[in-house]
Order: C-alpha cells, then sequence, then structure tokens
C-alpha cells in the first residue's frame, strides 16, 4: 500500500445512510419541523407565546453568529451556505451495491473484449469521476498517475465538504456563545434599572430569552445540519474510494469475482447483500 492509500480513510458505518433514494431527505425535513413543533408547543402551553419574542435578542444572536462566521470564513465561501445547507434536505445518494454491480460489468466486457471496449461506455455513465478513471485506464494512463489524479481529487472533495460542514458547525458554536453575550447585556441593562423593582421581572426574561435563541438555532438547526453534512461527505467519499478501486482493478484485468470480492469489503455487513452473509453461513 503506498503512503497516498494510506491516507484515503473509510468513512464509519454508523455515519453513512447510503441507500437514500429520495430526491428530498424525509429524515432531515421532518426532524427540523418536530423539533420547531416541538418547542412551539411548549412555548403555547406554558404560556403567551409573546412573551418569547424580542427582537433585539434575535439581533444579538443571529447578527452576531453571522458576523462571527464572516470573520472565520472567506466571503465567497460564507454567500455558498444556501447551497450548501440546500444539500441536508434535497439529496439522492448512490447505492454502492449498484455502483459495485456497474464495475464488477465493465470488469467483464474489459476482460472479455479488451479496455478499449469501454471507451464508447464512458459517454452513457453520469459519474463524472467514474468517467474520468476509466478514459485515463483507455487511454493507457500508466496506472500511478491514475491512483494519484483520483485520490488527489477526493482528497480535495474530503476538505471542500469538510469546509462547508465547518461553516455550519461554527454558526452552532457562535449562536450559543452570542446568546449568552445578549443576556449579560440584559442583566447589565437591567441592574442598572434597580431603582424600579417592577421591571425586574421582566428584564431578567429579556435577558434569559437571548441565551434561549443561541440554543435554539444551534440545536435545532446548525448542528443538526453539520452532522448530517458529515454523512453525505462520507457517502460520496465510500463511493469514489470503490470507483477508485474498481478502475485500478479493471485496468489491471482482474477476475470480476475478485473485482466483486475485493470492491464489497468496502461496504459495512449491513450494506452488504444478503447472499454474501447466507454464503458465509453455509
Amino acid at each position: 500500500m503506498t503512503k497516498r492509500d494510506s491516507r484515503i480513510r473509510r468513512p464509519s458505518a454508523d455515519r453513512m445512510n447510503v441507500l437514500s433514494e429520495a430526491a428530498v431527505d424525509l429524515a432531515s425535513l421532518l426532524g427540523l419541523l418536530l423539533g420547531i413543533a416541538c418547542i412551539a408547543l411548549a412555548i403555547l402551553l406554558g404560556g403567551s407565546a409573546m412573551a418569547y419574542l424580542n427582537v433585539p435578542s434575535m439581533f444579538i444572536v443571529i447578527g452576531g453568529a453571522t458576523a462571527a462566521t464572516l470573520t472565520a470564513y472567506p466571503l465567497a465561501r460564507f454567500f455558498r451556505i444556501p447551497v450548501i445547507s440546500a444539500k441536508v434536505f434535497f439529496h439522492k445518494a448512490a447505492n454502492p451495491n449498484d455502483l459495485i454491480g456497474q464495475l464488477v460489468e465493465l470488469a467483464e466486457i474489459a476482460r472479455r473484449d479488451g479496455i478499449l471496449a469501454l471507451e464508447n461506455m464512458t459517454e452513457e455513465m453520469d459519474e463524472p469521476f467514474l468517467v474520468n478513471g476509466l478514459r485515463m485506464a483507455v487511454d493507457g494512463t500508466d496506472p500511478e498517475i491514475i491512483q494519484s489524479i483520483m485520490e488527489t481529487e477526493l482528497e480535495n472533495t474530503i476538505e471542500r465538504h469538510e469546509s462547508g460542514r465547518g461553516m455550519l458547525e461554527a454558526m452552532g458554536r457562535y449562536a450559543p456563545a452570542f446568546g449568552m453575550i445578549g443576556t449579560l447585556i440584559g442583566l447589565v441593562a437591567m441592574l442598572s434599572n434597580m431603582d424600579d423593582p417592577s421591571k425586574i421581572g421582566a428584564g431578567m426574561a429579556a435577558a434569559l430569552i437571548t441565551t434561549l435563541y443561541g440554543s435554539l438555532l444551534a440545536n435545532i438547526l446548525f448542528l443538526p445540519m453539520s452532522d448530517k453534512l458529515a454523512i453525505r461527505s462520507n457517502e460520496e467519499v465510500l463511493n469514489k474510494t470503490i470507483i477508485i478501486q474498481g478502475v485500478m482493478s479493471i485496468q489491471s484485468g482482474d477476475n470480476p469475482r475478485n473485482v466483486e470480492s475485493k470492491l464489497k469489503t468496502f461496504l459495512p455487513p449491513t450494506l452488504r447483500p444478503a447472499e454474501d452473509d447466507e454464503r458465509k453461513a453455509a
């Protein structure tokens, strides 16, 4: 195994949801709506909803978290937050078993008819990463160069995903911090009016609402979205890792059965076909 091979880490099984086929991720949507509904119900049952509405507190938390994120990240990257956030709710992951099946079929064609037979098939493929790898293999590019190029692209993908996910994670850290800052500001304002006891209760409530806003934004929106993007990233890393190994096996002319066995080692047991488990049990 080369040094570059050791840098490609397999994603953990508990952070993958590669079997999702829907264009809209229902889990993310339902989770967000359920969280908002539970909080809203608790507020309505506990008293007046207007008591939880404080515009200055919103400005402190939302504005402060936004300002801190702008300070931490480049402007062009910050403006990509809506696009990055959309991937949480709108996503269609490729099934790795289907991908393995496609690579095994390509290996059979290459072994039977020669690797040049794959040249015209690349036009019908939807995965650019696979197409680029196969085209380099068909062109007779040196195997080490192909592996180096594809793994470099994979590493760049990981870094790009981490950067996007990191912005949401950062906002999840900044929001509670600015909520606490708003609370301190409110407490200072309240203590400066101690000569009027009738305003102490309202001032304390307004001060605490800022902390509430920060905690809600962090734990209902920013941090869960960051965790879901980590799952999305691991899905893509898994598929691209399978593609790299598949392309290298096809170029070397490996037996299709060996290609299938090799690629299935990247899958956790829960994603492997049932017949594999039955074959092992027998």
